[in-house]
Parts: C-alpha cells; structure tokens; sequence
C-alpha cells in the first residue's frame, strides 16, 4: 500500500467557502465508450477484480465516501470504471444546490487547475511564445521599481513554476479570510503587483511554498504571450488534440482566468489528461505537450511537505513499499487526478467537502479499500 500517496492527499487548494455536504445517490456505473469515443474495457481484462466496482459501491452506501460525485479510472489507455453520484456543489465558491453528475456535466477543478497551467507553459515555451525558464520574473512586468530591486531580480520563472519564489506567501489560512493570500490577490487592484511585491523572506529556490500566485504569473504570461485568454489558448493546444470539447474557466476578479482554481472539465476529460500524460505527451498519434517538459516537470525540484515533492505545477511521491512513483493534481473539496505509471493508471475523483480538512480520505479510502487491492 503506497503511503506516501495517502499523505499526499491531505492537501488542498482554492478560493471557496465551506458549506455542509446533502444525502446523494448514484446515477451511473458503468463506462460506454459512445459519449466521446474512449475506448472501454471489462475489469477483469485489465487486471482488475469483477467485482471492484461493487466494493466502489458498498464503501459509498457505507456513507464513508461523503458527498462524492465522480470516479473515472482508466488502465492500459481504456476506461475501465466509471461512476457517478448526486451531491451538493458550487462554482468557485457559489453554490448549485444539488446536481446529478454524469460523462458531460462539468465540475470545479479547483488546485488541480495548476497541474493543468503547468501543461500549459510547457506547450507555450515550446511555441516560443513565453519566456525562458531561466527569466527573471521582474523583467517581463512594467514594474520599474520592482525591476530595478537586485533580490527581486533573482527570481526567475523556474521559481514559479516550483513555487520556490522566496516571497511571502499564506494560504494556510480559511479561503474566506481577507488575509489568505490568495484571496488578498484577487482582492488588489493588481493581481501581478501584489504577487511580485510581496517581502522576500528566502533565497529564491531554497525553500517551497505553496502559492496561487505563482500560478497566477505563469498563466498570464501564457495569455499575453499568446494573445488569447487562457481559457482559449488551452482549448486551443490542449483540450481540443485530446477530443475535450467542455470546458470553462472562472474569471477571478480582476475578470483574466481564475488560473490557480477556476478550471472545469468532466471527469473523463480530466482522465483524458492522465492518459496522456502516460503516454508521455502524445494522444491519438499527436504529440500534445512535449516529452521533455513532462519530464522535467516530474523532477523532484523541490521538497514540499512531509514526503511530499513538488515538480512544475505537479505533485510527486511514491509508495514507501512499492517504491512506485506517481504523480497528482489535488484541488480542494477531494478533486483528484493521480497517475501511477508502474501501474499504467489513471484515476479521476470528483467530491464536494470544500474546505473540509478530512476530504483527502475520499481518494484515500478508493486507492486503497478498492483499487488497490483490486488488482491482480
């Protein structure tokens, strides 16, 4: 049993406010290949048990799933267990009352929008449109005080895509509190001042903090070097090679994407994403996002928390007793995208426990009491 992946899915991120999760039932449970053309297979022929979706389905009456709505997991390129509840949700912090999910209806990625931001750049500096990753931050802003600042100039785009910026940075605090620096961000009449101004309270690189901001920087810097709203430019290069045609990003206040939190997408097209991160970039013969970026932004560039890494944009670790390695997105309220490639996996979970400290045990208890011990 991987621990470490049980560790790494305490975490969470997202401007939101909590709410208390209603009863839900389930209204799908098996995979059909004709909503998008994704290719199908029976557990068993992918080296799962029969009955692992049933034990998917006794944990969830057992109510120890609270407020799931999705699961999607694929194996060897094919969906191989989908799943879907009713349950409370919000947008981005405003509630929807109950929604029945199901293969086309949309749902808040929150922090796993980052993940998706870290593709994004990878493509963008591919295109040459963004700048090197060696690029001093203060130099790509009209920020002359700010660039004229001999520490500010050492913090370069590697440092943002590591969250190794040096510069005082809390969201530990509730995502309703003015003094989260997330929130304070979308509060500011500039977004990007406010992230670049913040104190220097490290060398840049040494030490990992958690920071919306960072993101925040790299999606602009991909917006503006494209000259279209994220939101397009990801159709545009990502979302559409890949056969997603739903997809939507929330505008943060200052009406650009909500670039660490906004994104939604179904469940399956997020898997879509994991596979083709296994399948090192490419999808259906095209080469998406390059080889050697996904590479470089599974390096363990830095140690986050506990035995936790961070990569470009992407969480990282492996199992303490099988040594697998995988990588994840987390967003708060239980969204997860994990990706083990020993396992050649993918797994999707869809939740509503916004700002719930235990909604990590979601994707926990499905790894673990279902999956995992599924395999043969």
């Amino acid at each position: 049993m991987p621990h470490r992946l049980v560790r790494c899915l305490l975490l969470a991120g997202g401007l939101l406010l909590s709410f208390t999760p209603s009863a839900m039932s389930q209204t799908a449970t098996t995979p059909s290949a004709a909503a998008d053309a994704w290719q199908t297979a029976p557990l068993t022929e992918s080296g799962f048990a029969a009955e692992t979706g049933d034990l998917l389905d006794a944990l969830y009456r057992s109510g120890e799933l609270p407020n799931l709505h999705a699961v999607v997991v694929a194996r060897h390129g094919k969906l191989v267990l989908e799943r879907y509840f009713e349950g409370e949700d919000e947008i981005w912090g405003n509630p929807l009352g109950s929604v029945t999910f199901g293969p086309e209806v949309m749902h808040d990625l929150r922090s796993v929008s980052k993940s998706i931001v870290g593709l994004l750049y990878g493509i963008a500096l591919a295109d040459g449109t963004v700048p090197a990753r060696e690029t001093p931050l203060v130099e790509l802003f009209d920020y002359a005080d700010l660039a004229t600042d001999p520490a500010r100039q050492k913090i370069t785009v590697e440092h943002a895509l590591t969250m190794t910026m040096g510069l005082a940075w809390d969201e530990t605090l509730p995502y309703n509190d003015p003094r989260n620096s997330e929130v304070a961000m979308e509060r500011s009449e500039d977004r990007y001042r406010y992230i670049l101004e913040r104190p220097i309270v490290a060398e840049p690189g040494s030490q990992w903090t958690y920071s919306g901001g960072a993101t925040a920087v790299l999606a602009h810097l991909v917006s503006r070097g494209s000259g279209k709203p994220l939101i397009d430019y990801a159709r545009e290069k990502l979302f559409r090679p890949l056969g997603i045609d739903q997809s939507s990003w929330t505008p943060g206040f200052n009406g650009e994407a909500a670039a660490a939190s906004g994104l939604r997408l179904t469940a399956r097209d997020l898997a879509r994403i994991g596979q083709m991160v296994l399948n090192g970039g490419r999808w259906d013969g095209q080469q998406v996002v390059p080889e050697a970026w996904l590479k470089d932004s599974f390096v363990r560039h830095a140690a986050s928390e506990g035995d936790l890494f961070y990569g470009y944009q992407w969480w990282l670790g492996q199992g303490r007793r099988d040594g697998r390695a995988w990588m994840a997105g987390f967003g708060n309220g239980g969204q997860r995208l994990v990706v083990i490639p020993d396992l050649d996996l993918v797994m999707v979970v869809f939740a509503g426990q916004y700002n719930q400290r235990d909604a990590w045990r979601l994707s926990v208890r499905i790894l673990t009491e279902v999956l995992f011990p599924s395999l043969r």
